[in-house]
């Protein structure tokens, strides 16, 4: 839903898709490609800005790898944010418009 939210209302967003099972040849070609472990579930591009958004359940905490990603993007100047609900997307947007 947040997604779809942010979307519609016209935020350029997009995934990287680090989940999933995978077998370990096609594992060792994505670390190849630079796929990164930690990375966040969405990256939003706005002019001159750009967040990086971890979407955690209401209990959900984050993986060491995900604190090592927030940590590099954080002493990159760039921002990081957790989500748990699509009213955190909702008052995402209100602050940016």
């Amino acid at each position: 839903m947040i997604v779809q939210y942010l979307k519609l209302n016209r935020v350029f967003c997009f995934s990287v898709p680090n989940g999933g099972k995978r077998n370990a040849i096609t594992g060792s070609f994505l670390k190849k490609e630079g796929q990164l472990a930690g990375v966040s579930d969405l990256i939003i591009l706005l002019p001159k800005r750009c967040v990086f958004v971890e979407i955690k359940t209401s209990k959900g905490k984050q993986q060491d790898t995900q604190k090592v990603f927030e940590n590099h993007v954080k002493e990159l100047d760039f921002e990081y944010l957790i989500w748990r609900s699509l009213d955190d997307a909702i008052n995402f947007l209100r602050e940016i418009k």
